[in-house]
């Protein structure tokens, strides 16, 4: 098996960390770098996350850049409220040391990729790949895929009534991604709100990942109690929405999403700050830079997900179907 390289530019978070630990243990998937940026955490917060992950994975061979900290413009935003004090659940795990790299995130991306197209996994604001457009543009170019979570088409927004996290942070950034995507003849992929949120880690998901591996259980149940609780009062779900495994695993196995090629555009300013404008009419009629889910395979998602976190066969897991 062939293994595709990606960098994961990201901003641990909880649901980063478990975005983490699926492509560390995907054959598909060779990690060469993980990126951090402002975001979920502030980027040295998130940087020490990361560290906490590798160290559960034992995977600190991974090196880890530290990015931009703060938005292209506009004034920076944490979500500390909603992923805890730490950036990970308000679990307290101990600090690792070291592991600083002696160039930041975006030098990192734009001296990899000059010299080979490596694919993107973006799960945080896009701040890191505009700062690279403006240094390296034709790094940016070499990117073999692009595959983000952010934004959304007709599923309410998660910070505002029209906008996901990730593009409202830095909604200039994540524009000046998407106009170049168009201007140059590409398309990104987009998984949004309105597929992560039909992913949702409940409960007994969680009791059956301690009993098949409670060393894993163990380090789940520790990150997402705080987001079991925040998603119950802000949302009266009993469970938390997982958003950036899926977009691993459709990166792993693109039968786990559908969706619809489309011409996106991202507001950045008033009241629809960060919003993903799709135009699925075609109003524009400009050429699609994207690739927008609408579906998502719950069980499949859920199969491969499990599987891999937890080293277990997937036909081992056919209780999933009715605990789904």
């Amino acid at each position: 098996m062939e293994r595709r390289k990606v960098i994961i530019d990201c901003d641990p978070g909880i649901d980063d960390s478990l975005a983490i630990m699926l492509a560390l243990k995907s054959e598909e998937i060779e990690v060469i770098g993980i990126t951090i940026v402002c975001g979920n955490a502030p980027v040295e917060m998130g940087f020490g996350n990361a560290k906490k992950v590798l160290r559960q994975m034992g995977r600190l061979d991974v090196p880890i850049f530290v990015g931009e900290k703060r938005p292209v413009r506009r004034e920076y935003v944490n979500a500390l409220d909603t992923h805890g004090e730490d950036g990970l659940g308000e679990s307290y795990l101990s600090e690792v040391d070291g592991y600083e790299q002696q160039m930041d995130a975006v030098d990192f991306m734009a001296s990899v990729l000059k010299a080979e197209k490596v694919s993107v996994i973006a799960l945080g604001p896009m701040t890191n790949l505009a700062v690279l457009i403006d240094r390296a543009m034709d790094a940016f170019l070499n990117i073999e895929e692009l595959v983000s979570m952010g934004g959304t088409f007709k599923s309410h927004g998660n910070c505002s009534p029209v906008a996901e996290y990730n593009y409202w942070c830095d909604p200039d950034a994540a524009a000046l991604v998407y106009d170049t995507m168009y201007e140059n003849g590409k398309k990104i992929h987009m998984i949004g709100l309105d597929v992560t949120r039909k992913i949702v880690l409940t409960p007994t998901i969680l009791e059956y990942i301690c009993r098949l591996n409670p060393e894993t259980g163990d380090f789940i149940r520790k990150i997402t109690k705080f987001y079991f609780d925040f998603h119950w009062q802000w949302e009266h779900i009993i469970g938390c929405v997982i958003n950036d495994p899926l977009t691993v695993a459709y990166f792993i196995d693109r039968n786990i999403c559908q969706g619809f090629d489309s011409y996106v555009q991202i507001e950045t300013q008033g009241i629809s700050l960060g919003q993903s404008v799709v135009d699925s009419m075609n109003f524009y009629r400009k050429e699609a830079n994207a690739k927008v889910m609408t579906e998502v395979d719950v069980l499949r998602f859920f199969r491969l997900f499990l599987s891999r976190i937890l080293d277990v066969k997937p036909e081992e897991l056919d209780i999933l179907q009715d605990i789904i």
